[in-house]
């Protein structure tokens, strides 16, 4: 149903920044709660961030936008270290399940697209 496509990932020197950008189609935008998770190697898929909530290792250095117009949402990564490399996943549900200001899980999640490689060096 919905297909997500994730750009923007690169190379990048600590300190650096970089702007992900998840397109959406197949589905309103508007009525799916948008999430970024991220994944090392031998890691577990972890959750970064969504509109109403950040985890804190990243809070004041990521921010996440929306543009219901285009449906795509942005992952904004400012000041970024070398812990914040991983693979970057764009992934979506039915606003219907979930609440604002909580993070989320990646098992509830219904939609996710294929991944960006975001690689922070020095």
């Amino acid at each position: 149903q919905v297909q997500l496509v994730e750009s923007g990932g690169g190379l990048v020197q600590t300190g650096g920044s970089l702007r992900l950008s998840c397109a959406a189609s197949g589905g309103t935008l508007s009525t799916y709660a948008m999430a970024w998770f991220r994944q090392a190697p031998g890691k577990e898929r972890e959750f970064v961030a969504r509109l109403s909530y950040y985890v804190d290792s990243v809070k004041g250095r990521f921010t996440m936008s929306r543009d219901n117009a285009k449906n795509t949402v942005y992952l904004q990564m400012n000041s970024l270290k070398p812990e914040d490399t991983a693979v970057y996943y764009c992934a979506a549900v039915s606003i219907f399940r979930v609440n604002r200001g909580r993070p989320l899980s990646a098992d509830g999640m219904d939609y996710w697209g294929k991944g960006t490689l975001v690689t922070v060096f020095s």
